[in-house]
């Protein structure tokens, strides 16, 4: 054996013992979700890709795309299923086409806070059953990240349900949020994420509702400057992989790649709590109208929703209607 090969052998071996990847080694995983670079979601997801790869010594490497670049959220969860990515986060009502039950996620008005949210989240039995049900599905969850409670954002000004009357408002299509909408008095319009800023500009709709992380890394405050703190749903997005990834990986990177995904919700729980308030302050430097309209109202118009969604799904209604007030009395 010649002296370059001799040299080139003993780098191997050298980077064998220190459990460093070669290029040629590494599995590289598509993560592929709707936010804007600045969101908090890409943030989450960045540092994710970090522990990924930490955490499994190299062995794998996560590329995230951001933007919808890949597809939005009901095509991103699609292409999980069938192993065409490797992970999504999404809001929990986006999965209900695979999951129905978890349509119940986005009953308005089931948690006032924060930290009423993630216990609800990581404690209710009945949620985590549901959770149970995706991996036949085509994917699991890992961790629940956070995008915040619901407002809106419209053209006109909203005080009141009377305001919503015969407004055409976006929304994402998901059943329960459609008729909590409608409950309102709006009229709904169903699109994909990246259509909605010029649909508003052009007058296709009058405004939109999203997370106040979503409304503030879209700007949708430039072309519906009315933003209101409706808070109508608590809207958590869940961090999933494909199943046909999750088989693949051994028993080692399936601890190592879960670590990971708390870590990153974590990140992604203080990040939105502790910024909604920045994100409003900036939107109204830059023209926007914050309103904080008295909820009860909007809370009063939406009851009728919970007795059809009893029509519907039954029992399960009742299981995490009872898990959410179990919470409420909990924390404060």
């Amino acid at each position: 054996m010649n002296r370059d090969n001799l040299i080139r052998n003993g780098v191997v071996a050298v980077v064998a013992a220190l459990g460093i990847g070669t290029a040629a080694a590494q599995t590289v995983l598509k993560f592929s979700h709707t936010d804007q670079q600045a969101g908090a979601r890409q943030s989450a997801a960045q540092l994710f890709a970090k522990k990924v790869e930490e955490l499994t010594q190299g062995r794998y490497r996560v590329q995230v795309f951001c933007c919808s670049q890949l597809g939005n959220d009901p095509k991103n969860i699609e292409q999980l299923t069938l192993g065409g990515i490797d992970f999504t986060v999404s809001s929990t009502g986006s999965y209900a086409p695979h999951v129905a039950s978890l349509n119940l996620t986005m009953l308005p008005y089931l948690v006032d806070n924060y930290q009423q949210g993630w216990k609800l989240y990581d404690e209710s039995k009945w949620l985590q059953a549901q959770f149970a049900k995706a991996p036949a599905k085509g994917f699991r969850f890992l961790s629940t990240w956070e995008a915040g409670f619901r407002s809106m954002t419209t053209k006109d000004p909203l005080n009141s349900p009377a305001d919503a009357a015969g407004k055409k408002l976006r929304t994402f299509p998901n059943e329960m949020m459609r008729w909590t909408l409608e409950a309102m008095g709006f009229n709904i319009q169903i699109m994909p994420l990246p259509e909605v800023y010029l649909a508003i500009q052009q007058g296709t709709v009058s405004g939109q509702e999203n997370p106040i992380d979503t409304i503030y890394s879209n700007k949708f405050y430039e072309v519906a400057p009315n933003v209101t703190l409706t808070q109508h749903v608590y809207s958590p997005i869940p961090l999933a992989i494909s199943e046909k990834t999750w088989q693949k990986l051994s028993p080692a990177d399936q601890k190592s790649i879960t670590e990971a995904a708390k870590i990153a919700a974590a990140f992604s729980r203080d990040f939105i709590r502790n910024n909604d308030e920045n994100q409003l302050k900036e939107m109204t430097s830059k023209g926007a109208k914050v309103n904080r309209p008295p909820v009860e109202p909007f809370r009063k118009s939406v009851q009728p929703v919970y007795a059809k969604a009893k029509e519907k799904y039954g029992a399960d209604v009742d299981a995490f209607l009872k898990d959410a007030e179990a919470v409420r009395k909990a924390v404060k």
